[in-house]
């Protein structure tokens, strides 16, 4: 239990310096109102695997479920006390007061007692957030790999969710510069730290991704909404563009092991193209198992790999270094290490350390 509990109490600190108040007070009140007196509690006090942000997330998993509650209009009292703390509302600047914090707890653990089918089933599954700006640095990278090598990518994401971060073509990075088409789906502004990335205007030849569990644009929109923390309206206008484009550009998400779907993708050879893999704030939900199968597959792929058919492992995670996620890049042939920079684990600010690029590749054209 007391692992639970400093999950609850780590996470709930997370959560207040990426600028969502409300959601580190309600984790922080449940860290410490918790009892195992109903089955949901029970279910989180006695969680058998790992309760932390790098494994199980489960604080981030009973959030988006009453969260969930709250959007589908299934808990009238839970959405008031969710309403009277500041949820739907841009959020404040300074931590909820007691006076606030305290009933948000007293009304969750409330409807964790009235809706304990709809949360036990609600935390089999880890957060997909499938943030959005974490297209941000996406945009960028896709903009110096088509400089490096002047070819169109061919995009794999894994753990891709609903692939909203697989449509990054169809968004706009706004540093001051724009990059990306002239009618985007949606524009990202993050702080920008660095120089721009060069201007190269990348072409998708084909894109798809896997996740172990899938979400459809339009059947899963509340589980994907649901993660989104409350007083942060901004990201669920976000999301909810996103998903519209998603829905109707259907996205190619196969359901499977990261590793046993990247086999057969990297044997298909790409002449004329980078093959790019990218994820973002997925590979520590992997086992480590999965995680060392696909390191080889991608070292024996990139091995073969030629300059004609170059290949791209892209990463943005979690490290030890901080601040925010780590923004890795390695290409094949050569097996070339390079640091792009640093990203917020919700694409709220960008660090670009990229090397510069001295090309005469041309522009590849209007994007696909």
């Amino acid at each position: 239990m007391s692992r639970v509990r400093d999950a609850f109490r780590k996470q709930s600190a997370v959560t207040a310096t990426m600028g969502s108040p409300f959601t580190a007070a309600l984790l922080g009140g449940l860290a410490e109102g918790l009892e195992p007196d109903g089955v949901v509690a029970a279910a989180v006090l006695n969680w058998p695997g790992d309760p932390y942000t790098r494994a199980d997330a489960l604080p981030l998993r009973l959030a988006g479920g009453l969260r969930a509650l709250v959007l589908s209009g299934q808990d009238a009292e839970l959405s008031a006390a969710y309403a009277r703390a500041g949820a739907g509302r841009p959020a404040r600047e300074t931590p909820l007061p007691p006076e606030e914090a305290r009933p948000l707890t007293i009304a969750a653990l409330a409807a964790m007692r009235r809706h304990e089918d709809f949360l036990i089933d609600w935390l089999k599954s880890p957060p997909q957030t499938n943030e959005v700006r974490r297209s941000g640095p996406l945009i960028a990278a896709g903009h110096w790999l088509t400089a490096r090598f002047g070819l169109p990518l061919v995009l794999s994401e894994l753990g891709a969710s609903a692939g909203l971060n697989l449509l990054w073509d169809r968004y706009a990075l706004d540093i001051g510069a724009v990059f990306g088409p002239a009618d985007p789906a949606l524009v990202l502004t993050p702080a920008w730290e660095g120089a721009p990335p060069p201007r190269a205007n990348p072409v998708i030849l084909a894109r798809s991704g896997v996740d172990l569990n899938p979400l459809d644009a339009v059947e899963d929109r509340l589980r994907l909404v649901a993660y989104l923390w409350a007083d942060q309206p901004d990201r669920l206008e976000r999301t909810a563009k996103a998903l519209d484009l998603a829905a109707a550009m259907r996205p190619g998400i196969a359901r499977g092991d990261a590793a046993d779907w990247l086999l057969p993708r990297l044997q298909t050879r790409h002449p004329g193209a980078v093959h790019v893999v990218f994820h973002t704030v997925a590979w520590q939900y992997f086992p480590a198992e999965v995680q060392a199968r696909a390191r080889a597959l991608l070292d024996a792929a990139g091995a073969a790999a030629t300059a004609d058919a170059p290949l791209a492992h892209l990463s943005m995670e979690a490290d030890d270094m901080g601040p925010g996620a780590a923004l890795t890049l390695r290409l094949w042939p050569g097996n070339e290490d390079i640091a792009l920079g640093r990203a917020d684990f919700h694409g709220r600010w960008v660090r670009w350390t990229a090397p510069a690029l001295v090309t005469g590749a041309a522009d590849t054209g209007p994007q696909a």
